[in-house]
């Protein structure tokens, strides 16, 4: 588990899962695969085989020895419903998050076909925030998956957002993530593709986050949107 991460949303990440493989048009320049190959560098013994998809079952109770009560991203470096991840460890993995009720976990996948066929096989606590990725709208069906789980509170990670998304229907959903692209190859995102998700999360009384413009100078383009900071957070991250 690591502790005070980079991630804007997020306090601290949770990854029992780590590697992937690249399914959509947002994977292209993926964050978690660069990382890994530092940290395969820096001799990370859960990173010994690079990015290829591997389960840690010593990292399963982590957050149960964790007392301080902390907002964490599961499996920031993979995609829990990644097809090799055994049905009875994304089980173990809930349950593990139903016990450890003092902390709220953000759940993000690109898989959101398998999201729904499990969702009746899961126990959805209240402390369990579930999300899909959505780039463009070629994947739009995620949406439409994700409001079909049985989830209580239910996010979209516009991120990396490569496309507009106009007239997105957010009924049933209780927060947004927009941001752009970042590091070497990132692709450009255009001012009209955040504010209009920006007016339609403020028509339809949802929560928004802006996380960055993202490019090769993340940190230089900052995440001011007309001057603004964009935090906003559902009621559950705010108690």
């Amino acid at each position: 588990m690591s502790q005070n991460s980079a991630i804007e949303w997020t306090e601290s990440t949770w990854n029992p899962v780590t590697g992937c493989t690249k399914i959509s048009d947002g994977c292209q320049h993926c964050y978690a695969e660069r990382m890994t190959k530092r940290l395969k560098a820096m001799g990370s013994a859960h990173y010994a085989h690079g990015f290829k998809l591997a389960v840690h079952r010593d990292s399963l109770e982590l957050p149960l020895k964790w007392k301080k009560p902390q907002i964490i991203f599961v499996n920031s470096m993979s995609d829990l419903f990644h097809k090799d991840v055994p049905d009875a460890f994304i089980q173990d993995m809930f349950e593990v998050m139903k016990k450890a009720y003092w902390h709220k976990f953000q759940v993000l996948t690109k898989r959101s076909e398998r999201l729904l066929c499990m969702s009746k096989e899961l126990t959805w606590a209240d402390n369990i925030l579930m999300g899909v990725t959505i780039e463009n709208e070629k994947h739009l069906n995620r949406l439409a998956h994700l409001k079909k789980t049985g989830a209580k509170t239910k996010f979209l990670s516009l991120e990396p957002l490569l496309g507009p998304l106009p007239g997105l229907n957010l009924k049933g959903i209780d927060w947004v993530i927009v941001g752009g692209e970042s590091g070497p190859g990132a692709r450009p995102m255009k001012p009209e593709w955040v504010t209009g998700l920006r007016d339609n999360c403020f028509k339809s009384s949802v929560p928004f986050f802006f996380k960055q413009w993202g490019g090769v100078r993340k940190k230089k383009a900052g995440r001011s949107l007309d001057g603004k900071i964009y935090s906003q957070k559902p009621v559950v991250l705010a108690v």
